[in-house]
């Protein structure tokens, strides 16, 4: 029979792990090639990385590897996570107390000299409530045995936020579109008649309802809704098809139907106001790509904050699409690049208003509904006013 005894450093790192995890919402990153080194993450916290450092660092030059080490994780954890400022929290658990700590660009060190009470500033200013909510009574085995319960009660409540999340559900709002989309093409060929197919000539969709500067400007504002049901050809009709029903499927299962619709019309009524100002008072805009545009939106921001979970998917996948599609846009004819910019825009900023369950933070909410009403307002007086 094994006897676990652990000295007082260790039960000082478990103990802060514990608190970390438990109180402050921190998740362990997964970091190569790091030794007696502990790595959390916490975008919304008061630091976005918090280094939990059991090396001995007993000298000047030992101190200095050792900021370079960490610069050189905190770039890589930048790029992975498409983040701009990662000011992190390096605690160590074994400095000499004769050394003088520097100040590091978005790194800020913090030495524990006591076991028993945390006395430096920076992790008091930024963690008032640590000293008494560290486990404090339990040691050696009770003290693993309390901290594995706890990370593991918090684990299993992300797990089940996870699955609530990502776990396939029953998809027919994305149906309903394609399906009011494919209606809208056959009542195009009513008017147009077979030739429509390849060409609806552009008077017909500006009888039923595409959008155009002048119209607007004359009161028919709902062509701002109905511009996004209509498509000047078969082709178009089935390239933005596939695409919704790609892009369509995942933000309805992320987001639920009620956010789904919502980000699906604002962005489309919002990529249309943008369209409107953009190509001009004798040309009109007709399709789903603006609303398309706005689901690839809030992908991207639903993308941005699972990053961790969707590893590389942000980086790869997603970014890329946006940026081909746009580049696309711009070099052939035909394509309205204003309505799909506009879309995007407003996807992300409908997709913040709305949030991202379990990540989104009321200031986030609100700034995002802001962006979006001065987006519109924009839009509004140049169309309008201007």
């Amino acid at each position: 029979m094994s006897i676990i005894v652990m000295d007082k450093k260790e039960e000082l790192i478990m103990r802060l792990v514990h608190y970390f995890i438990t109180e402050e919402n921190y998740n362990p990153i997964v970091v190569n090639g790091v030794k007696d080194e502990i790595w959390l993450e916490n975008r919304e916290g008061p630091y976005y990385i918090v280094r939990i450092n059991s090396n001995n660092i007993f000298n000047k030059e030992q101190l200095d590897f050792d900021h370079y080490k960490t610069k050189s994780i905190v770039k890589q954890i930048k790029k992975k996570t498409l983040s701009f400022n990662v000011n992190t929290l390096n605690i160590f658990l074994d400095l000499n107390e004769d050394l003088k700590l520097e100040s590091v660009k978005n790194i800020v060190d913090a030495p524990i000299f006591d076991d028993r009470k945390i006395t430096d500033e920076n992790i008091l200013e930024a963690f008032p409530n640590i000293n008494e909510k560290l486990l404090k009574d339990a040691k050696g085995i009770d003290l693993m045995i309390n901290v594995t319960k706890d990370i593991n009660e918090k684990t299993e409540k992300e797990n089940r936020q996870y699955e609530k999340i990502f776990s396939p559900k029953k998809i027919y709002m994305t149906q309903a579109i394609m399906a009011l989309c494919a209606i809208g093409f056959v009542i195009t060929l009513m008017f147009g008649g077979i030739p429509a197919i390849v060409d609806v000539p552009t008077n017909i969709l500006a009888l039923l309802g595409a959008n155009n500067i002048t119209l607007l400007q004359s009161g028919e504002i709902w062509r701002l809704l109905t511009y996004m049901f209509l498509h000047g050809s078969l082709l178009h009709l089935l390239i933005n098809m596939y695409s919704l029903y790609i892009i369509g499927t995942q933000i309805e299962n992320y987001y639920g139907k009620t956010k789904y619709i919502i980000i699906y019309l604002v962005s489309g009524i919002c990529g249309g106001l943008l369209s409107a100002i953009g190509i001009g008072v004798n040309a009109i805009s007709a399709g789903a790509s603006g609303a398309i545009f706005g689901l690839l939106g809030a992908l991207a921001y639903f993308g941005y904050h699972y990053r961790l979970y969707l590893g590389n998917a942000l980086k790869t996948q997603i970014i890329p699409v946006i940026a081909i599609n746009l580049l696309i846009g711009v070099m052939v004819t035909g394509i309205d690049n204003f309505c799909h910019i506009g879309g995007l825009i407003s996807g992300i900023f409908t997709a913040m208003a709305l949030g991202v369950d379990g990540k989104t933070k009321k200031s986030d909410h609100i700034n995002g509904f802001i962006c979006l009403l001065l987006y519109i307002a924009f839009c509004v007086y140049m169309i309008f006013y201007k």
